[in-house]
């Protein structure tokens, strides 16, 4: 229940990171079962970085719709001039 009350820029960054993270996982993942011949666990690699490209993608939409609707809401982690 936590996250109800982020932002959606907030939510995006962390969508976004968590989504990065995933794809990195899921290409070892799909590595390593390739390099064992397990087709299986390559597979379920794809499919994971599949998943953290579409969350990924998501925490990106969040952050351009929260700055669209807030244009003068000045990010924190990187401010302006």
């Amino acid at each position: 229940m936590e996250d109800q009350n982020k932002d959606l820029g907030t939510q995006g960054k962390e969508d976004t990171l968590k989504g990065k993270v995933q794809q990195a996982a899921g290409k070892v993942q799909s590595n390593v079962g390739h390099a064992l011949g397990n087709n299986e666990m390559e597979a379920k690699g794809d499919a994971k970085q599949v998943g953290g490209t579409v969350q990924s993608t998501v925490g990106n939409a969040e952050q351009g719709i929260d700055n669209a609707l807030n244009p003068d809401k000045k990010d924190s982690t990187n401010p302006r001039p």
